[in-house]
């Protein structure tokens, strides 16, 4: 391992080389509006349903795989953590719904909630192993929307707007704080072990397949039989495996409380009671490196300096058609330009933009075929349509005006980053340290010799990207610091699931994106109702519906959640966009009804 000073010195030199600006792609093709909506809706949702067909195993993988196979939380134990504090956790028929993770009725014997993956789906040898549990890639991005006859509508590759990592993190921490009873020396990992067994007996004794729910998937049986011979492996290694949870957990909760310390000071207990379909995630990578540091003598003065600079919290993204955000190589094939997936657009390549949301979570051995997958998925796959009716006339007229204002910007494979008043908090967090520390981490986990077996045969998936050679080529891994002090524009497709608006979700609806003056200034989020006229999730207060839903959301509160941005006309050149619309209402009336069609 490199000294903390070489990689401080390096992560220096590193940001002092300049990178110039490229040239910006072409002007974009406007998408035409359907004459028939309800034709166009409807061949739009057979083409999402035959492309996530013909992407069967991908799909799986991205939705249900665990991020490691030798690493995570003991599976067995992450579901009797209801077991051991039942007030903390959600109901019988779904515990993990207290963070938002929710049952899907498409795998309705699946045995945990959407978005946890266990291990024995990846894992050749059966019982090689206990299963360890993680998060998945759809517990952020399978998202939902309630149709007007009540039915749910899943958003694969969109947004799950009510999970909430920071309150699971929190739960898990005061689960064991409640076992332990007081107990704060190494007694307390006997006294959890002793609990969680007890619990362990008890519950197998009323429901042999309470664990694994005798799920099937792909020719595997997770019948009673691998739930007997899992609980057997499981208690042969519950000290060892019991304690490594306690102490991650324990650790996690601590470099988070760190973060917002560092961060978010006189916001703190907001942090920790968490905001669903919001994280600060660079903040939750970083707190792995802090974790490893902060028990070293010699460089407990450096972890504070591991954790980002600044506030990063920000909305999760839709992530689907990643093709239209595909960077591409300059003449030199030295750098990528021209696209960018996330907020600001630091990681340019589609399998380390996976990779990357896979290390937030810190663990060992992270399994590249997950990255993998989700790139070979999520390349095409389709935006979600508009559920909802269109008015077409209108839309045409909108469709004009998005031309003339919206579509330089909002076009494929734009790889500018733009500042237009937003806070820009997120823009910052990736400083010199951090940008280093990533290409050294994605580089380890995924170099140009990684081998991993997919569809059967043997593949260096970070062997090159778009026909060039990754070799040599570290530096591509993540874009300079000074190129991504600011937030990409991004293609519109399915921007309607996006909602609410600007990174830091402040906005509620497309409407008051355009119509700045009418931001409110608290609203309700993670609901699952719409507003079809304004274009976003249903957020009125006053309009609470025959549901209990969401969760009021108040804007402005630190810097980092600024509503302000987006809310004034630019001028580039000779031309100027209009981004405040406040004088021609109807005029966002329109372009809003163009945006059902993308």
């Amino acid at each position: 391992m490199k000294s903390a000073l070489a990689v401080l010195i390096a992560a220096m030199l590193s940001a002092c080389i300049s990178h110039p600006l490229e040239a910006p792609p072409p002007p974009a093709v406007v998408n035409a509006v359907p004459e028939n909506w309800p034709q166009a809706q409807a061949q739009k949702q057979q083409h999402k349903t035959a492309y996530l067909e013909s992407h069967r195993v991908a799909y799986d993988w991205f939705g249900n795989f665990a991020f490691s196979e030798t690493d995570g939380i003991p599976y067995i134990a992450l579901k009797l953590l209801p077991k051991l504090a039942p007030e903390l956790w959600g109901s019988d028929d779904n515990f993990l719904d207290a963070v938002g993770l929710f049952i899907d009725e498409r795998q309705k014997t699946y045995p945990v909630a959407r978005g946890i993956g266990f291990s024995g789906l990846s894992r050749s040898d059966a019982q090689g192993n206990i299963d360890y549990a993680s998060f998945t890639c759809g517990a952020c991005h399978i998202g939902r929307v309630r149709l007007e006859d009540g039915a749910i509508d899943y958003l694969d590759g969109g947004i799950n707007t009510t999970f909430n990592i920071v309150q699971f993190r929190v739960k898990a921490y005061q689960t064991l704080q409640k076992a332990y009873a007081g107990e704060t020396g190494s007694k307390r990992f006997d006294i959890l072990t002793q609990k969680l067994l007890a619990a362990l007996d008890a519950t197998h004794r009323q429901n042999p397949n309470y664990f694994y729910n005798d799920y099937r998937w792909a020719g595997k049986s997770f019948d009673a039989d691998y739930e007997a011979a899992q609980i057997a492996l499981f208690k042969k290694t519950s000290g060892q495996a019991i304690k490594q949870f306690a102490e991650r957990t324990e650790a996690e909760y601590d470099g988070f409380s760190a973060l917002v310390g560092k961060n978010y000071a006189g916001f703190e207990s907001e942090m920790t009671a968490g905001f669903p379909g919001m994280a600060d995630a660079t903040g939750l990578s970083a707190i792995n490196g802090y974790i490893g540091l902060r028990k070293n003598p010699l460089l407990k003065w450096f972890a504070g300096i591991v954790l980002p600079p600044e506030p990063g919290i920000t909305d999760f993204m839709s992530v689907w058609e990643q093709d239209k955000r595909r960077a591409s190589w300059d003449e030199s094939h030295k750098r990528l330009i021209n696209g960018g997936g996330q907020w600001n657009g630091n990681v340019p390549i589609p399998i380390y933009r996976n990779l990357i949301a896979m290390l937030t979570l810190g663990l060992d051995n992270t399994d590249v075929r997950v990255a993998a997958f989700a790139d070979e998925l999520l390349d095409g796959l389709p935006a979600s349509p508009y559920p909802f009716a269109v008015d077409i006339e209108l839309a045409k007229r909108g469709k004009a005006l998005f031309a003339e204002h919206c579509a330089d910007c909002h076009q494929p494979k734009n790889g500018k980053v733009y500042d237009t008043g937003t806070s820009m908090k997120r823009a910052y967090v990736v400083g010199a340290l951090l940008n280093y520390a990533a290409h050294q981490e994605l580089y380890e986990n995924c170099s140009p010799e990684t081998t991993i077996n997919l569809h059967g045969k043997d593949i260096k998936p970070c062997a090159e990207f778009d026909g060039i050679s990754m070799a040599g080529k570290k530096d591509a891994l993540m874009s300079p610091n000074n190129e991504h002090h600011g937030y990409n524009a991004r293609p519109l497709s399915g921007i309607w699931a996006q909602a609410p608006y600007l990174h830091n979700g402040t906005v509620p609806t497309v409407y008051h994106l355009l119509v700045p003056d009418e931001r409110p200034e608290s609203f309700i989020k993670s609901r699952l109702d719409y507003d079809q006229k304004l274009l976003g999730f249903s957020w009125d207060p006053q309009q609470p519906g025959d549901r209990d839903e969401g969760y009021s959301f108040k804007v402005n509160t630190i810097a980092a959640m600024s509503n302000k941005g987006h809310d004034k006309d630019i001028t580039e050149g000779k031309k100027t966009y209009r981004l405040d619309w406040s004088n021609d209402k109807q005029g966002a009336w329109a372009i809003i009804e163009y945006l059902k069609t993308l």
